[in-house]
């Protein structure tokens, strides 16, 4: 017996369908009111929308094969090809095998040093602007973590390539376009963000090769490293069948790992920052644990356990504004999901920013409140209550590094400096990654006392 989520009320649906061209993350909270299952006909077309933690791990873990990836495909696709972000299927699973290794444990701890170095080096330069006017700290965070992605990932420097973090914000800015449009705009017109969008990829792949290249010729000379670059490079020489496919899918992979490397965690800090300074109580544990913990030095990898409070404060942030704020699938075949049959060929839609704030999952959802992460109030809650990093087989790899860049950084970020923020932001839901601030986080710098 087919049994369908209930829909929205034929009153709500034009209103639904709008903001899914328009304001997806809008159309998410209208849904989430009408219940944990909704689904929404577009036509031929069936959207299913799921907000309880049973559910997303039916499709996230229990039942990944059947989900493939799903809205906004095609337009990160343009950027990033088949890389490990869009790839599914046998392709993404090596692409994983590849990469995975780069990201075990040891290694990140490993990794460790060059993350506080550059934490380090960030606090120098916010302190130099102390006493002087508005300071961009998304700016200056998004520099820290292509920063560490260089060191840490790539084995490369990636200061000397400054266009990066632009390039690809007009890229997920065309892709925006893209899906707000339904594909209707045709990717050939001489419109100007088309235009900005075809430079800005253009500008990606030059530093990409560069950085092949570069990586190469250092390969050539010590043998290939441990990094995720080289394991990349290894891979795609060994695709002798079709270079030229070879050497376009190393590119794509490498522009994957450049976004998906820094972009999430330049969110993460620049919310972590931004409610902090909110919430001063707050800022002010974890400047004395950051003091108790590390005195005047850097924090090293056996340092994370003792910032308890300040990882709990980051986890408070991703639970607020998850780095990857939607997880969209396409059902591959029929299925039924918690009793509800989801038809094949459907999006399927689980969506981390409202379940985060679920009121059946947490006590006054909107608080920020970082003990909600004490040991004894998780004993108790669904395992995918809480997914910032995603869930299932495509699990974020860098989850590790992302979370210890992210704890060091506010430690000694709020350890030595006081950031007050002097000018609101707004959030927007990006199609391809995050949700990230636009119009950056102005805020003055002093030191802390």
């Amino acid at each position: 017996m087919r049994i369908d989520p209930p829909g929205p009320p034929l009153r709500a649906l034009p209103g639904l369908l709008r903001k899914l061209a328009v304001d997806r993350l809008g159309m998410m909270r209208d849904a989430a009111g009408l219940g944990d299952a909704v689904r929404v006909s577009m036509g031929p077309k069936k959207l299913y929308i799921f907000n309880r933690p049973d559910y997303a791990k039916h499709v996230l873990a229990d039942n990944s094969d059947n989900y493939h990836k799903g809205i906004g495909l095609v337009q990160s696709r343009r950027v990033l090809g088949d890389g490990l972000l869009t790839s599914d299927g046998e392709t993404w699973r090596e692409q994983r095998r590849i990469v995975q290794p780069a990201f075990k444990p040891g290694r990140i701890n490993q990794q460790a040093a060059a993350v506080a170095e550059e934490a380090a080096k960030l606090v120098a330069l916010l302190r130099g602007h102390e006493g002087g006017g508005p300071v961009d700290v998304l700016q200056e965070v998004t520099g820290l973590t292509l920063g560490v992605l260089g060191r840490t990932l790539l084995d490369s420097n990636l200061t000397a390539h400054e266009s990066l973090a632009h390039s690809f914000e007009e890229v997920q800015d065309q892709a925006m376009l893209e899906m707000v449009s339904q594909g209707m705009v045709p990717a050939w017109l001489p419109l100007p963000p088309q235009a900005r969008f075809r430079r800005a990829r253009r500008e990606l792949y030059r530093v990409a090769d560069l950085l092949v290249a570069d990586r190469r010729s250092r390969m050539a000379d010590g043998g290939p490293g441990d990094d995720a670059l080289s394991r990349i490079i290894v891979a795609a020489d060994m695709r002798r069948d079709d270079p030229a496919r070879a050497r376009n899918r190393l590119r794509e992979e490498l522009v994957t790992l450049l976004l998906a490397g820094h972009e999430t965690t330049a969110s993460t800090l620049g919310w972590t920052l931004h409610l902090l300074e909110r919430h001063p109580e707050v800022r002010d544990r974890v400047r004395a644990e950051a003091r108790a913990a590390l005195g005047d030095g850097v924090p090293g990898p056996e340092d994370l356990h003792r910032l308890t409070y300040t990882t709990m404060v980051v986890q408070e942030a991703m639970r607020l504004f998850p780095p990857v704020w939607i997880l969209p699938r396409v059902a591959q075949q029929r299925d039924v999901v918690g009793g509800y049959t989801v038809s094949a060929g459907s999006d399927v839609l689980v969506c981390p920013y409202i379940m985060h704030r679920h009121p059946g999952l947490w006590e006054d959802p909107e608080r920020f409140d970082p003990e909600r992460f004490e040991p004894q109030q998780t004993a108790d809650r669904p395992r995918y209550a809480y997914i910032p990093f995603g869930a299932g087989p495509r699990f974020c790899v860098g989850s590790n590094l992302g979370m210890m860049e992210a704890v060091f950084v506010t430690a000694l970020v709020t350890r030595d400096l006081d950031l007050r923020t002097v000018a609101g932001h707004r959030a927007v839901a990006e199609p391809m990654l995050s949700l990230r601030m636009r119009g950056g986080l102005p805020m003055t710098v002093s030191t802390a006392r």
